[in-house]
């Protein structure tokens, strides 16, 4: 089969399109040929050697096909049947074997580009809205990155659950989509950003903050929050947040700060499809629409690494083998 591998550590000149050997599925896998594969910022981080992985490896983990094939064990899914998945490793190729507990059925409404890269991002907007922060109906939030992909599927859930939403954004086109997606109010990066949303909130600020930017944001994403309340810092699309003294939460309104993955709210198979069958029914119902704004064909991984990182993408982006 056709696979994109990480052949060393570095920028997307190290994406090769490659022919791999073909997976066969354990007792308890099935294989999957691909539909859409789904593009990442995690995918960049290991890419780079940010986080831990050994070079050459096939990236990716997310995506959706039907079935081809499935293991002795596996008496659940059949040949045939639409998946998705968001954690099954070596995901940018044609054929990819996934554990089957793992293998989240597709409704007949959801579509394959939208299945295959809606659930990391889907999966954690759920999780921040219901595990890692509370927010309750009435509530505001400020959401950075509103047009990015979390950041639109986040604005859609929490606008279904009764949230007051103010995001963030750095171009008209992206506030056009942040304001679509439903946000209250979209600003834009800058100084002044802090003095706009305690305009908002009649100085109090805000109860938490989601922050996927990192970098360049927690500063003033740590100035917004209101007393008693949370920053969850769930990405570092603008580097990773330097260090920072602890104490200073205590001064700044008794905040805190939480840096979660989505690999713990998931781990629980039960979790899992729950989270997966509550999501993936808001998409089939309407009440979510997951924008897919970029497709490349799979051999084109390093072109959807570099716009990807150059934060000109808008809502997910997906990878079309064959």
């Amino acid at each position: 089969m056709r696979a994109i591998q990480v052949i060393r550590h570095g920028g997307p000149e190290v994406l090769e399109y490659a022919t791999v050997d073909d997976p066969s599925p354990g007792p308890d896998d099935v294989v999957v040929r691909t539909r859409a594969v789904g593009v990442n910022f995690i995918d960049t981080y290991l890419r780079r050697g940010m986080y831990p992985s050994v070079p050459p490896y096939v990236p990716g983990t997310e995506g959706a096909g039907e079935i081809v094939a499935v293991g002795d064990a596996v008496d659940d899914l059949t040949v045939g049947q639409r998946v998705c998945w968001v954690d099954a490793p070596a995901s940018y190729a044609e054929l990819v074997a996934v554990p089957a507990a793992r293998a989240m059925p597709v409704p007949d409404a959801v579509a394959d580009d939208v299945a295959g890269s809606a659930m990391l991002r889907g999966l954690t907007a759920h999780y921040l809205l219901d595990g890692s922060a509370h927010p309750q109906s009435g509530d505001s939030v400020l959401i950075h990155a509103g047009a990015g992909g979390v950041g639109l599927i986040l604005t859609q859930l929490a606008k279904v659950r009764g949230l007051r939403v103010i995001t963030t954004v750095s171009t008209d086109e992206k506030q056009q989509l942040s304001e679509a997606a439903g946000a209250d109010h979209v600003l834009r990066y800058g100084d002044d950003l802090v003095e706009r949303v305690r305009a908002l909130t009649e100085g109090r600020g805000v109860p938490v903050v989601y922050d996927g930017v990192g970098a360049d944001t927690f500063e003033q994403s740590l100035a917004v929050t209101a007393v008693r309340g949370i920053v969850v810092l769930f990405g570092a699309a603008s580097g990773p947040v330097p260090p920072f003294d602890l104490q200073r939460l205590n001064a700044a309104g008794s905040l805190s700060v939480t840096r979660p993955t989505l690999a713990h709210f998931i781990a629980d198979p039960t979790e899992l499809r729950w989270r997966s069958d509550d999501y993936l029914g808001v998409i089939a119902a309407g009440d979510v629409d997951v924008r897919v704004g970029q497709r490349y064909p799979l051999e084109q991984a390093a072109q959807a690494h570099s716009d990807l990182e150059a934060r000109i993408t808008t809502g997910a982006t997906v990878l079309l083998p064959g």
